[in-house]
């Protein structure tokens, strides 16, 4: 499994992105995938996950200011973040779960300015 995050980039306080992350490859293996992120100085954090029924779960900091969906027709899966804060600055991490085996996007930075 191949995935490849793009969409981060610069932007205000109470401004929107939208991340995506585009799955290739083995996708059958996948059961879930999510989204994390990893603020400098930081550990990686869970930010959302969504299973392949589309249920989604957050966390609970973000609740209500992030929306994680996918388009299975383009096997890519997307992060609308709103009402971002400088806080929410880092690299955002997209990951696909399999039954035995995680896989890793390269990564997409989001700065937040104030």
């Amino acid at each position: 499994v191949q995935l490849q995050a793009s969409g981060g980039g610069l932007v205000q306080a109470g401004g929107s992105l939208r991340l995506s992350c585009a799955a290739s490859g083995t996708i059958f293996r996948i059961s879930f995938m999510a989204w994390y992120r990893q603020a400098p100085g930081k550990q990686r954090e869970l930010v959302a996950t969504i299973t392949n029924d589309g249920n989604a779960s957050y966390r609970d900091s973000l609740k209500g200011r992030f929306t994680i969906s996918k388009d299975n027709a383009k096997n890519t899966v997307y992060l609308q973040m709103n009402s971002l804060k400088p806080e929410d600055t880092a690299v955002y991490y997209c990951n696909a779960q399999g039954s035995t085996q995680s896989y890793w996007g390269q990564g997409t930075l989001v700065t937040v300015s104030s």
